[in-house]
């Protein structure tokens, strides 16, 4: 199977799984429909009794994001950049690729790479999201038929591999180092993203900020969970601004994390905390803040700033501003629509597997 042969398989998925980014979606002439509209559509609605987390809301916008991956000119443009490591490629490895479950489909983009590359991909599903990828490849199969001798998923110990993607917290990542640490390998560790905000953003850029903390109830990786605010910064504002997302309280987990945390910051009588009974907000220096908790810490200017997220960079995803003078800055609203080459960790995955011997 050629590289064009492996393109046009992902952009064919790509066009089918489009139909289901949001339910107002219209329904396509797609030959896929037949076998697996139905059955996806009920996938979709059902998947939340398995993993309360994973709302149908929250299961189409992964959808959307994928899809919106997958088109032609997105694909071709990022591929670009890999074609002569990819040509030169000796033979198949097997890469093991141990999944995070933290959002839905957040395997999908390492499965993509493997294969696009020309590599055979080993998935390890995590037990929070073990039902929509098998899925999916299933469907990539029966567009390719080449890829059934490409994917396989396993529930066993891995022992037979070429090389190794591993996702998972601090803790996990030192048991993945000494187990596979002989091998070429990615090590992902936890991190979180943050917001710097100027005090001069408008009610829409912060109403786009708030899509960036809720979506996913904040358990993503690019999830803001922190925001950097000016001295005096009214955060009234702020507070007014998200008010829409107010029915998050209405789910049961998030609800149960948020009054569990407040509980907690109220016994300590922590004089830095806001509340507007749907998020907390918390004057706190670290990073990674708790369901229905954003942490928040003051800075004196954007230049000291930069040298600070600079000498924490390891510890941070992306950082979300509308200021021109932050550096890599990605637009609010915008931090859960990573791009193809939005890398985890900021290692290029395409290039580890390309370069693969």
């Amino acid at each position: 199977m050629d590289l064009n042969t492996r393109i046009k398989a992902f952009v064919e998925l790509g066009q089918f799984m489009a139909q289901f980014s949001s339910k107002e979606s219209v329904v396509a002439e797609n030959r896929l429909n037949e076998k697996f509209y139905t059955d996806f559509e009920e996938l979709i609605k059902d998947v939340k009794v398995h993993n309360p987390w994973f709302t149908e809301d929250n299961v189409r916008n992964a959808i959307a994001s994928i899809s919106e991956m997958l088109k032609e000119e997105n694909l071709v443009e990022w591929v670009s950049s890999y074609i002569s490591e990819i040509n030169k490629r000796e033979k198949i490895n097997t890469v093991a690729v141990i999944m995070a479950g933290n959002i839905p489909l957040v395997g999908f983009h390492d499965m993509l790479c493997v294969l696009i590359s020309g590599n055979k991909f080993l998935g390890k599903l995590s037990s929070d999201d073990k039902l929509l990828m098998p899925f999916i490849a299933n469907i990539l199969i029966d567009i390719e038929a080449e890829f059934v001798n490409l994917i396989e998923f396993t529930d066993s110990q891995i022992k037979t591999m070429d090389a190794v993607i591993a996702t998972g917290s601090n803790n996990s990542a030192r048991y993945f180092e000494y187990y596979f640490g002989k091998y070429p390998h990615i090590i992902r560790k936890n991190r979180n993203s943050v917001a710097i905000l100027l005090g001069s953003e408008t009610e829409e850029d912060l109403m786009k900020l708030g899509r960036d903390i809720f979506q996913y109830f904040g358990l993503g990786c690019r999830n803001v969970a922190k925001l950097f605010v000016p001295a005096n910064y009214n955060f009234d504002i702020f507070y007014e601004s998200i008010y829409e997302f107010q029915d998050i309280v209405s789910h049961n987990k998030y609800a149960n994390n948020y009054e569990y945390n407040r509980t907690v910051y109220l016994m300590k009588n922590d004089p830095s905390l806001l509340d507007n009974n749907f998020l907390l907000l918390k004057q706190d220096e670290t990073y990674s803040s708790p369901i229905g908790v954003l942490y928040y810490e003051f800075y004196e200017t954007i230049a000291e700033l930069n040298k600070k997220l600079e000498s924490e960079k390891e510890q941070i995803q992306c950082v979300v501003s509308n200021s021109v003078d932050i550096i890599d800055a990605v637009p609010f609203g915008k931090a859960q629509c990573p791009a193809l080459s939005d890398y985890a960790d900021g290692v290029d995955t395409m290039k580890f597997l390309a370069g693969l011997k």
